[in-house]
């Protein structure tokens, strides 16, 4: 929660002041000789804690209408969680080789596949979404649709591949996101080569340095990072960068087109293909590169080590992509709160203390 007018928090200052004079009030009516004019005021008087404690009840009402109304004055902004109306969600997947490994039964990409069916099954009816697979390069399995059996048919299409772009999965997958940012994805990918070669146009051969460079956005002011509400990425992956971009300049990118990239580290730190082409070796992901993607997107990142994480870290997923977050001003709503409070010390004043008021009216004679 942050204030619209910090500076005015110092009128609540005036709460304890309020407090102080009603407890000094009390005391002095403590010493005050009083004449029960009425029989009424003497059966009051009898009736021990509860008319002490009922006497109290009011006041305190009107002390916290008070205190919120002087709260409300800093006008408060809070995050309100709503449910979404509309958003688009790209799921960029990992098909590198070192999905084979094992380290995951039957394997990470098996159960990457499954858990990912399961994920897109379970989301509302709001929610379009889109696919993107990378392993050397990056392709759009399956543009924004809103059929589940596309979904479940382009994840099943997967085909693993040698090398991992991470870069270029997230740059393609926020140009399917946001189209109207005008990525030039031809230059960060390939760069302007002419007639170099098929190879070099695909970035091969190209230094990573060089093909780290990835320019901003087109005609599109920066934005506060994850201001957008129109949708999200869900980056998943296995291993560390080979070729393509830097994810994380692809990440200021998202960032300043105010894009949430959530991360998924999936497989454990000793992951391992046997007998691969003849070699058996180790894969590690690269957990640092994708905890800095979703920091500098103001998004979450997420390890899984079993298909059980994997399915667990998909269904919290699922509840913030159905559910949106808002920053909302609340003084109408403190306001409000006040407002009923008064009347609520009003009614109760009315009808504990209406018998008493009666009777210094109209006193009974003896």
């Amino acid at each position: 929660m942050h204030f619209l007018n910090p500076e005015l928090l110092w009128a609540l200052l005036l709460a304890p002041l309020a407090l102080g004079i009603y407890i000094v009030l009390l005391r002095r009516k403590r010493r005050v000789v009083l004449s029960f004019s009425a029989l009424s005021l003497v059966h009051d008087a009898l009736q021990g804690s509860a008319a002490r404690w009922r006497r109290h009840v009011p006041p305190s009402l009107v002390w916290l209408a008070l205190v919120l109304s002087l709260f409300a004055l800093a006008r408060p902004v809070a995050r309100v969680t709503l449910p979404a109306d509309y958003m688009t969600l790209v799921l960029a997947m990992d098909v590198s080789r070192s999905m084979l490994a094992e380290d995951v039964p039957p394997n990470r990409i098996q159960a990457a596949q499954k858990a990912a069916k399961d994920f897109l099954q379970e989301l509302p009816p709001s929610v379009r979404v889109a696919i993107v697979s990378f392993a050397g390069t990056a392709q759009v399995v399956q543009h924004v649709s809103d059929r589940r059996e596309d979904w479940v048919a382009a994840i099943d299409r997967f085909q693993l591949q040698r090398g991992t772009a991470t870069g270029s999965g997230l740059l393609l997958a926020l140009s399917t996101l946001r189209p109207e940012a005008n990525i030039d994805l031809e230059s960060i990918l390939y760069g302007a080569f002419g007639g170099r070669g098929l190879m070099e146009r695909q970035g091969q051969g190209q230094s990573l340095d060089k093909r780290s460079a990835a320019p901003e956005p087109k005609e599109m002011a920066p934005v506060p990072p994850g201001s957008y509400t129109g949708g999200a990425i869900v980056l998943l992956s296995d291993g560390r960068r080979t070729s393509g971009p830097d994810p994380i300049d692809v990440a200021k990118m998202a960032a300043n087109l105010g894009v949430r990239v959530y991360t998924v580290a999936f497989g454990t730190p000793n992951g391992f293909i046997p007998g691969f082409e003849g070699y058996s070796f180790y894969t590690k992901v690269d957990e640092e590169a994708l905890k800095a993607v979703a920091q500098i997107t103001q998004a979450e990142f997420f390890k899984a080590t079993s298909a059980q994480e994997l399915k667990g870290i998909y269904e919290q997923l699922s509840t913030q992509f159905t559910l949106e977050r808002k920053d909302t001003e609340i003084s109408a709503l403190l306001a409000a709160a006040s407002a009923l409070l008064l009347l609520l010390a009003l009614g109760l004043s009315f009808k504990w203390f209406r018998a008493g008021m009666t009777g210094l009216q109209n006193p009974r004679k003896v």
